[in-house]
C-alpha cells in the first residue's frame, strides 16, 4: 500500500539538490568569499597567521617558501571555519496565504515553509545551529536556536501549526529579536515584503550589525496578471475588493506591481539586506542558490 500521510514539507528531489549547498556569512568573515566566521586556529582554508614549528605538525603545514628565504621553520596557521546560528523569519500575515488560481495548494506560506525546511537542512548539513520566528499578529513567535535532528523535527512540527492571518506584527513588538539574535548571527527573511514594517525589520537588524538576506515570495498571477474578462480583487488581510475587467487593468497593474517591487528592492539595498524574488512556479531551491553561491 502506498505511504497515508501528508507530503513532506521539503520534497525529497529538492533535498537532493541542495546537496553542497552551505550557508555563508559574507559580512561576519570579512570577505567575499563568504566562510563561516570564526577565531578558531586550525587547518583551513583561510590564511591567518605564521607560528614556530612544534612537533607533530603535518609536513604540508609548514611554509616551505619562508623556509627557503630565512632558513627558519614555521607552519601556516589558518581560520577554521565554526559553526554559525541561523534565524529563520517567517511572514505568516494574511498576505502569505494568497496562491494561484491554477494552483490553490500552494501558497506563499507553503513556499515559505518549504524554504525554511531547506534552511534548516543546508544548517544541519554544515553543523550549524538554527532557529526561526514567526510573524503575525500582535507579537513574534520564537524558538531558540538548536542543532540536529531533533530541532528539525521540532521545524517541521510547528510549521504544520502555523497559518496566514492577520496583520504583521507592530515594531513595539519585536524587542525579543533584539535580545536573542547575536551580532555574528545569519538572519533570512522569508515574506512577501508587501508589509512596510517587515522591510523595517530586516533595515534595523542590518543596521544593528546583523547580516541579513531576504527572499521575496510572489505568485505567479502577481507576475504575469493572467486574468480576462470580468473579475473581483480581493485584498487578502484587509478584504477590500475591486470588481474590474482583467484584460483592461493588466498594463497599469504590471507597471504598478513592477515599480512597486523595484522600490522595495531599492530599500532593502539601500539598508543593506541582500535579496532574491521567488515566483511560485519557480524551482524551490532557486533562491537559495542565488544567495548562496550555487547557481540558479
Amino acid at each position: 500500500m502506498p505511504p497515508s500521510g501528508p507530503p513532506p514539507l521539503l520534497p525529497p528531489e529538492v533535498r537532493h539538490r541542495l546537496r553542497g549547498l552551505k550557508l555563508r556569512a559574507r559580512r561576519a568573515a570579512g570577505s567575499a568569499s563568504g566562510v563561516h566566521s570564526s577565531r578558531n586556529r586550525g587547518t583551513g582554508l583561510e590564511f591567518a597567521q605564521h607560528r614556530a614549528y612544534a612537533p607533530g605538525d603535518e609536513p604540508r603545514m609548514v611554509d616551505w617558501k619562508l623556509y627557503a628565504r630565512s632558513d627558519k621553520v614555521f607552519v601556516r596557521e589558518a581560520e577554521r571555519e565554526s559553526p554559525l546560528t541561523l534565524w529563520i523569519l517567517l511572514d505568516a500575515s494574511g498576505s502569505m496565504g494568497q496562491a494561484d488560481a491554477a494552483r490553490p495548494d500552494w501558497s506563499r506560506l507553503d513556499a515559505a515553509k518549504a524554504l525554511a525546511a531547506g534552511l534548516a537542512e543546508m544548517a544541519l548539513a554544515g553543523g550549524d545551529r538554527f532557529g526561526w520566528v514567526t510573524l503575525a499578529g500582535d507579537r513574534p513567535h520564537l524558538l531558540a536556536p538548536g542543532a540536529g535532528g531533533r530541532q528539525r523535527d521540532r521545524l517541521w512540527l510547528e510549521m504544520a501549526t502555523v497559518h496566514a492571518a492577520g496583520g504583521f506584527p507592530p515594531p513595539p513588538r519585536w524587542a525579543p529579536l533584539w535580545d536573542r539574535i547575536g551580532a555574528h548571527d545569519l538572519v533570512v527573511l522569508l515574506s512577501d515584503g508587501f508589509d512596510p514594517q517587515s522591510v523595517d525589520l530586516v533595515g534595523r537588524l542590518a543596521a544593528a550589525g546583523r547580516e541579513v538576506l531576504a527572499i521575496r515570495l510572489l505568485t505567479v498571477e502577481e507576475r504575469d496578471f493572467p486574468f480576462q474578462g470580468g473579475h473581483r480583487f480581493r485584498d487578502p488581510e484587509t478584504g477590500d475588493e475591486l470588481p474590474g475587467d482583467g484584460a483592461s487593468l493588466r498594463a497599469d497593474f504590471l507597471r504598478r506591481f513592477g515599480e512597486a517591487q523595484a522600490q522595495i528592492g531599492a530599500e532593502l539595498d539601500t539598508r543593506g539586506v541582500r535579496h532574491v524574488e521567488y515566483v511560485l512556479d519557480e524551482p524551490l531551491d532557486q533562491p537559495l542558490r542565488q544567495l548562496f553561491g550555487g547557481k540558479a
